[in-house]
């Protein structure tokens, strides 16, 4: 999905006359600060440029698969050594890969983020 540029109507001079001067820059200060959130005071501004709701189109981070752990530790005693069981180990390999999905999927959320946040 493409971020929707923002649209903003243009901000008129302010007028030099019935003001006084502190009315004067600091109507001239706002307006500046504004076009700058706007990014509509030159190129320079797009890095200064407010983030709008519009403009952050990254999904939610997807449904965690991985619920709880299946291995449940179970295993045999061979000559002293405890070893687990082949089921065992291969139930904390499958859970072990899915927690690794999860933090993959939830690393590409945050990246499409930042990356729209940096514009």
């Amino acid at each position: 999905m493409a971020a929707r540029k923002p649209t903003f109507t243009a901000i008129p001079s302010i007028p030099t006359q019935g003001l006084s001067n502190w009315q004067y820059s600091t109507l001239t200060a706002m307006k500046e600060n504004v076009e700058l959130l706007m990014g509509a005071r030159g190129k320079a501004a797009s890095s200064v440029s407010a983030i709008t709701r519009g403009a952050v189109t990254a999904d939610n981070a997807p449904t965690q698969n991985m619920r709880q752990v299946t291995a449940d530790g179970s295993g045999f005693t061979i000559s002293g050594v405890t070893v687990p069981s082949l089921d065992d180990y291969t139930k904390l390999v499958g859970n072990v890969q899915q927690l690794a999905d999860d933090v993959a999927a939830l690393r590409n959320t945050v990246n499409t983020l930042i990356n729209q946040l940096k514009g």
